[in-house]
């Protein structure tokens, strides 16, 4: 969509047109039809007359159209029934003042994110996979239509399950804030775990080792944060970024994440670092100082070994998951610590001055 209606040709999931409103249809019969088995209805509106149709401005229906993730169409008749309730309903929240204009984009921005990733990632690895011609002579085409078919159903149903999961574990950790502030600028634990070596092996190994590589370790990792309470924020290939609201959960993840890749041999070595404080949360992601620390501190970590900051060994001191010195251990003091804590020289980090390092072991190993 744009403003004006007169901008460029469709990208973004949208076939091109031969012509503009009134124009008759092009591109691919067959793609044509899976693009309108997926989204339920024929193409059918310009952006001129879904905006019209749906009662909102040309500008905000292309600010909607773009936050999305979608390339502007100029005045191809590409829209359809789906896409005028869509914007009916995120301009009704806000003539209801449920939510500000702003906070709609956001809404779009945010969805549109994060499942334009989840569809890439279906395409390109589990539809392509399975739409292999079987039958000599079939083409893929052939086959993606009627598999579709059977799965779109089934795959939407599940996305709403976890979506509605996920809004839940959301809700609930909003509803245990302190204070409204909590609610955006929390202090919790963030942890960096990063590939040693990575730009070596990309030189090394075919593009499918590499791809295969990369999954294995984004799966281990996912699997190991949700599985012992921390959320997972985002992957970068050779990196993962996870949070966690105490200190003990985070360290525990971060051995983990060591002692698992330690034992398979197709994965290089792994540094982890983590901080505790105050962060910044927005659409999902972690800003901050806290979070800078915590990259800084993978970076520096010896291979295989978790780094912590000053601040989270003095939550797992506080909170009896480690002990204050190894002294305390030898005098009989307690017996129950998880971890123990290895003060590391004091070296300046760019951008945040000294910093104290600590190494992260687990107690007897």
């Amino acid at each position: 969509m744009t403003a004006d209606g007169v901008e460029g040709a469709a990208t973004g999931g949208v076939e091109e047109y031969d012509g503009g409103e009134g124009g008759d249809e092009g591109g691919d019969p067959i793609a044509l039809q899976l693009e309108a088995l997926i989204l339920g209805a024929e193409r059918r509106y310009t952006p001129f007359q879904a905006a019209r149709a749906a009662g909102v401005s040309m500008d905000l229906a292309s600010r909607f159209w773009r936050a999305m993730g979608f390339a502007d169409i100029g005045q191809a008749r590409a829209l359809t029934e789906a896409d005028v309730l869509a914007l009916r309903r995120l301009a009704g929240l806000v003539e209801a003042g449920l939510l500000s204009e702003p906070m709609a984009v956001q809404v779009a921005r945010s969805t549109g994110q994060t499942t334009a990733r989840l569809a890439d990632w279906q395409i390109d690895s589990f539809l392509e996979g399975l739409t292999e011609p079987q039958e000599p002579g079939m083409t893929r085409t052939e086959i993606t239509y009627p598999l579709v078919e059977l799965l779109l159903p089934e795959l939407e149903e599940f996305l709403i399950y976890v979506w509605r999961r996920q809004l839940a574990a959301a809700t609930g950790r909003v509803v245990q804030a302190q204070d409204d502030a909590e609610m955006v600028d929390r202090r919790l634990a963030v942890g960096f775990a990063d590939l040693v070596g990575f730009t070596r092996l990309t030189r090394r190994l075919e593009e499918e080792e590499l791809g295969e590589l990369v999954e294995a370790f984004e799966t281990t990792a996912a699997d190991l944060v949700a599985a012992h309470g921390g959320r997972l924020i985002k992957t970068l290939g050779d990196e993962v970024l996870y949070s966690a609201d105490d200190a003990g959960t985070a360290a525990e993840i971060g051995l983990r994440l060591i002692e698992t890749m330690t034992h398979d041999e197709t994965m290089p070595e792994l540094r982890v670092g983590i901080a505790f404080g105050t962060v910044t949360t927005r659409m999902g992601d972690v800003f901050g100082t806290t979070v800078n620390l915590a990259s800084r501190l993978t970076s520096i970590a010896p291979k295989d070994a978790v780094l912590v900051d000053q601040a989270l060994a003095e939550e797992l001191t506080r909170s009896g998951d480690a002990p204050k010195s190894e002294a305390e251990v030898e005098e009989g003091a307690g017996n129950g610590y998880r971890f123990a804590l290895q003060p590391m020289w004091q070296r300046p980090v760019r951008g945040l001055g000294m910093v104290e390092p600590w190494l992260l072991r687990r107690r007897g190993g």
